[in-house]
Parts: structure tokens; C-alpha cells; sequence
């Protein structure tokens, strides 16, 4: 049992840390074709990627110690299978069945042979039931059975190539029955799908709920904030690939952000009608009470109060970049400046969070503090 749990852990750690990379793109995708976040879609979409990691390190793990894995093989060793159903022969002939005395049948599972092959059929058996829960129909079981060989054969030469030649020899075999019994498995799981999916809620319910949403002009305030958040990444971004390269310096940092600011939250919309990058993702633009293109001075303003928590926070990073020595008749003064700064700032990203707590709450019914001041509404487009 520990040769299979040793790999789940693997792919569990792995989860995290992509499941963490995966979280904005997941949001902006699942808002983008919904209109809002599915929990049921999240659920799928993540166990997806779970089982997809389990499944390969399953069949590529424990790696062997050293590169060179010839060194502890025959020169004679054979590294594929090529007879198809063996393991029905080997299940047989290991059990001591004798065909006159059923009670004796049982002896197969107590046999290597019959647990390996078990476990190639329900390996990728999941996998067959989420291609159910995306194609749907029935018809498209061809397409389950051959997107099923595919990925088997892939585990194969993955392991027949010593994984693609990081190690010299294949440490496993290439075994024609893994790639019967795992397209198998996909298939069967593709055909009883229906009962596993039946606990859940369908693809069709999923996009009703869409249309309706749709209905409405309210963008969901998930959406409002990614949209900020991307405009931000795109500031940082920037300056990581451009003048970031050059210098390490935090009061360029400050001064190119503070620029970018300007640029992507007041520049742009003013030239591209309301929309900015993050607001065309995500599907919406801001305009004014009347739905046309807000005016310079409510860009401003909006710019303006999206830019000031960001400048308290910097001021915190520039203060405790001055190192006082404690004789110094300024020590005091800085210890009491460092001190409000922190006791402002924690009281204001307390005061945003409740905010956009209550917002999230109330649906977008409510506008962000930032469109409040600039009377600036956001509306699909």
C-alpha cells in the first residue's frame, strides 16, 4: 500500500502549489464563461487537475536513485511486453486454481498479477468519467476510448524513454496489457458515468444559471476586483521585465508605479471608452451614471482611490528602510512614526476588507468605495 500512497503525497504537494498558481486564471476563466463562480465547476475543474497529477505519479514514481539505471540491470534485459492479455495467464497459472472446485477461485486475488492488472483498469477509469461530464453524450465514447489509449500510451514511452532520457535505462516495462486494461478502464468509466454524475449538478444547469445572469447589467463584484487586480499585475509585470531589470532601487519602484497607476487606471479608459485591460477580460467597462464614457475628472477621483491605500502601505517599506542608530536623537521620533503608520494601516486594510466583505455580500447591489467617489458604474458590455 505505502508504493501508492508515496505517490498521492507527491501529487498533493504538487496540488497546492498549482492549485495556488491556478487560482486568478481559474477566476477570470470561470467568470468569463459563467458570468460567476461555480462551486460545483471549481470542484470539478480541481479534482480534475488532482487526479491528473496522482494518475502520472502513480506510474512514474518512486524514481530510481541514480541516472544510471543500466548499471543495475542484465545487458540482456528486456524492456517491453508486447503479448497481449498476459496477465490473464499469469493471474491463472500463479493462483493453483482447479477449475473442478470453484471454492478455489479465490486464490486469484491473492495474486500480483491480478491486483497490477485491477490496478491499470481503474487507473484511468476517473478519467473516463470527467470526459463524460465534458462531452456529455454517449456517442462520443470512440473519442473517451482513444483520448484514453492516448494518455496510456503516453505513460508507456514515458517510462519506456527512461522519461524521456533523464535516465539511461527504462526503469519500467512497456507493457501492451497496461495500455488494454487502462483504455479499458476509460471506457468503462465514460459508460457509468451517468450514476456517479446523477449525485451532481449537470453542464445545462450550470449555463441556465448563466443565461439568467446574463439578464442582469450587475457585474458581480469578484469580477470588479479581478479586473483591478489585473490592472496591477500589469504594472508590475512591467516593471519586472523593463526598468525592474536595471535597478533594485524601491523609490524607482515607487515612482513607476506610481506612473503605471495613472497610465493604466486613468489613461486608458479615457482613450479606449471606458475599458481598461482587466475591465476588457473580464467583460464590462465603466461608465458614468448616464452610460456614457466617464469624464476626466471621474477617472481622476477613481484613480486617486485606488492609488492611496497603495501609497500608505509604500510609505510603511520606505520608513523602515531608515536605520537609526538608538543614541540618535531622532530614534524616538522614528519608533513613534513607524508606529502610527502601522496602527493607520492596519485600520485601513481592515476598514477595505469590511468593505468589500459587505459589498460581496450585497452582490454588487452596492458599488466599491472607488466608483463611489466617481460616480463611475461598470457595465457589461
Amino acid at each position: 500500500m505505502a508504493v501508492y500512497i508515496f505517490p498521492i503525497k507527491v501529487a498533493f504537494i504538487m496540488f497546492g502549489v498549482l492549485g495556488f498558481l491556478l487560482i486568478i486564471p481559474w477566476l477570470i476563466y470561470s467568470y468569463r464563461k459563467y458570468g460567476y463562480l461555480s462551486l460545483w465547476a471549481s470542484v470539478v475543474a480541481y479534482s480534475f487537475i488532482f487526479y491528473m497529477l496522482s494518475a502520472l505519479f502513480l506510474v512514474l514514481l518512486p524514481l530510481p536513485s541514480t541516472r544510471n539505471t543500466c548499471a543495475f540491470q542484465s545487458p540482456n534485459t528486456i524492456y517491453y511486453s508486447l503479448k497481449p492479455f498476459s496477465f490473464i495467464r499469469d493471474t491463472i497459472h500463479g493462483s493453483d486454481i482447479i477449475w473442478s472446485k470453484p471454492n478455489t477461485y479465490i486464490r486469484v486475488v491473492h495474486q500480483r498479477a491480478f491486483w497490477q492488472a485491477a490496478f491499470n483498469f481503474l487507473l484511468l477509469l476517473p478519467f473516463g468519467v470527467y470526459l463524460r461530464y465534458f462531452f456529455q453524450e454517449k456517442r462520443y465514447w470512440k473519442r473517451a476510448l482513444g483520448l484514453g489509449f492516448a494518455l496510456s500510451l503516453f505513460y508507456e514511452i514515458t517510462q519506456l524513454t527512461g522519461i524521456y532520457g533523464i535516465y539511461k535505462c527504462p526503469y519500467r516495462l512497456f507493457d501492451v496489457d497496461d495500455l488494454i486494461l487502462n483504455s479499458s478502464g476509460t471506457l468503462f468509466g465514460y459508460l457509468i458515468a451517468p450514476i456517479i454524475l446523477a449525485l451532481f449538478p449537470t453542464k445545462e444547469k450550470l449555463l441556465a444559471k448563466k443565461e439568467k445572469i446574463q439578464e442582469t447589467q450587475v457585474v458581480p463584484p469578484f469580477s470588479q476586483l479581478l479586473a483591478v487586480y489585473i490592472d496591477f499585475l500589469l504594472i508590475k509585470f512591467s516593471w519586472a521585465f523593463t526598468i525592474g531589470l536595471l535597478t533594485s532601487s524601491g523609490f524607482a519602484e515607487m515612482m513607476y508605479t506610481t506612473a503605471g497607476f495613472f497610465a493604466v487606471y486613468f489613461a486608458l479608459p479615457l482613450i479606449w471608452g471606458g475599458k481598461t485591460l482587466g475591465t476588457s477580460i473580464m467583460r464590462f467597462k465603466l461608465t458614468n451614471l448616464a452610460g456614457d464614457v466617464p469624464s476626466w475628472q471621474s477617472l481622476l477621483k477613481r484613480t486617486s482611490a485606488l492609488y492611496l491605500p497603495w501609497l500608505a502601505s509604500m510609505s510603511l517599506k520606505l520608513v523602515t528602510t531608515i536605520k537609526l542608530e538608538m543614541e540618535s536623537r531622532f530614534y524616538s521620533i522614528h519608533v513613534w512614526i513607524t508606529v502610527a503608520i502601522i496602527t493607520f494601516i492596519m485600520v485601513m486594510w481592515a476598514a477595505l476588507f469590511l468593505h468589500v466583505l459587505i459589498i460581496i455580500l450585497k452582490k454588487g447591489q452596492r458599488p466599491f468605495y472607488f466608483d463611489y467617489v466617481a460616480a463611475i458604474i461598470p457595465r457589461k458590455k
